[in-house]
């Protein structure tokens, strides 16, 4: 028996998370996709760049030794630079999902 991993895969109650159908092929092509209702925590492992290909996300950082929490909501084009040892909270700002990239820098 075959088993598929589909990460932050939605509950089929949510029937308006973005599909590959409806999602273009250059969006998802190397993109992973947040589904609404869903929220994910990241953590940078070395100097790393989050960017949002599709939707917009609302994202809080950790605290760090350098600054107080901060929430942000970024959308298509945006990016966000993360130090090493970065952490952050990401959810779908709206019942659409996202689609993003994170790559080390």
């Amino acid at each position: 028996m075959n088993h598929v991993f589909t990460p932050f895969a939605a509950p089929a109650a949510l029937t308006a998370a973005p599909t590959v159908a409806n999602v273009p092929p250059a969006v998802r092509s190397g993109a992973w996709l947040l589904a609404p209702g869903r929220a994910i925590t990241l953590k940078a492992d070395g100097p790393s760049v989050l960017r949002v290909r599709q939707g917009r996300v609302w994202i809080t950082r950790d605290a760090t030794a350098q600054g107080a929490s901060a929430d942000l909501v970024i959308g298509p084009g945006e990016s966000l630079v993360l130090a090493r040892g970065d952490r952050l909270v990401m959810e779908p700002w709206d019942g659409n999902g996202a689609t993003w990239t994170w790559d080390q820098i």
